[in-house]
């Protein structure tokens, strides 16, 4: 009974993930206009590897003295990446007045798989990353050299965001439950929180219960997924009885949304709430 039972649990997984490939095959190619920006790349020895970092600044920036909050973004890539059609979209809020002027940090990825996931325990997930915990070492790239760097190169505030959908999500709502004090908001669209068991909801209420002290926001949002939206919602069910005083959140449930329509269909809702205090 026990080896039926795993069997049909590894069934099940494998069902869902096999679906969530298709869905991400299907994902609709977009020809988005590159704004201009700013490359440059990086030797880390948190990684051990070069990294190219993407950065948009405002159109204003060169012409003032003010200093800029910064939002920082993995999958931030120019070539079939995220960078440019959240730059636009930033640069659009902005013109508009919808959103105070921010930067945007893109962080291209090398290994994507390697630097978004966790630790993991189980046998089902070899199959789809390395179970090296990659995501603790891009996290010590991000905030003890990557925040220093753009910190010399750019006028900024102590105001520092995480954005980030699918793998790069479950990489932010990591950050936010594991080491919350790194940024003062977070924002994760259909994250892939069924990554190892369901590690991550399973033990938020713990994690929660260390929360620093510090106002922190979070927005995160989930699509007609099955294995990502259970785990989103059950991730709010625990936020709404946990939830600290110093936390600000609020969960975007999107049942009309595909895996790889959401961030583009929900990224300037969750901006505007995000950087404003609407």
């Amino acid at each position: 009974m026990i080896v039926k039972n795993t069997f049909m649990k590894y069934l099940a997984y494998l069902i869902l993930f096999t679906l969530f490939l298709i869905n991400c095959a299907n994902k609709p190619q977009y020809n988005d206009l590159i704004p201009e920006h700013d490359s440059f790349n990086m030797e880390s020895i948190e990684v051990n590897e070069t990294r190219t970092i993407n950065v948009w600044i405002p159109d204003n920036y060169k012409e003032s003295d003010i200093s800029y909050p910064v939002l920082y973004m993995p999958d931030g890539g120019i070539e079939g990446e995220d960078f440019p059609h959240i730059a636009n979209t930033i640069a659009k809020l902005v013109k508009s007045k919808s959103i105070p002027p921010i930067i945007l940090v893109g962080i291209a990825n090398t290994d994507r798989r390697r630097d978004l996931t966790g630790f993991s325990e189980t046998e089902y997930d070899k199959q789809f990353a390395p179970q090296t915990d990659g995501a603790k070492n891009y996290r010590s790239f991000i905030s003890n050299e990557l925040f220093t760097e753009i910190g010399k190169r750019y006028r900024v505030t102590d105001k520092k965001g995480l954005v980030g959908e699918s793998l790069a999500g479950l990489f932010v709502v990591e950050t936010f439950l594991v080491t919350p004090e790194i940024f003062d908001f977070y924002i994760a669209m259909d994250p892939s929180l069924w990554w190892n068991d369901k590690y991550l909801t399973t033990n938020a209420q713990n994690y929660l219960t260390n929360f620093p002290d510090k106002h922190i926001k979070f927005w995160f949002a989930g699509s007609d997924a099955v294995d990502i939206s259970n785990s989103t919602k059950k991730l709010a069910s625990i936020l709404t009885i946990n939830a600290p005083e110093t936390l600000t959140w609020t969960y975007s449930d999107e049942p009309n949304e595909k895996h790889h329509t959401i961030f583009r269909a929900t990224k300037e809702k969750a901006f505007i709430w995000a950087l404003t205090n609407k």
